[in-house]
């Protein structure tokens, strides 16, 4: 059975009352409660390195990349 309680003062204060006898073996862990998780990196941020690498593209090959890659007709 799992109890819950909190620390206060150095002693753990159980928040309900709980007969177990002297000399009982418990585990405490600790609980992180509303702790923020991070924000994953944007895409810009995860391939800051490579932005701009290539200047010597046409300015519109992310919008027409097939016609450059594949030589498809414009759209």
């Amino acid at each position: 059975m799992i109890y819950r309680g909190k620390l206060k003062g150095g002693v753990v204060v159980l928040d309900e009352q709980v007969d177990l006898p002297d000399g009982t073996e418990v585990r405490i862990e600790p609980v992180v409660v509303n702790q923020p998780t991070p924000e994953p990196p944007t895409l810009a941020e995860q391939f800051a390195e490579f932005i701009g690498i290539a200047p010597e593209l046409p300015v519109d090959m992310a919008d027409q990349h097939d016609h450059y890659l594949h030589g498809t007709p414009k759209q």
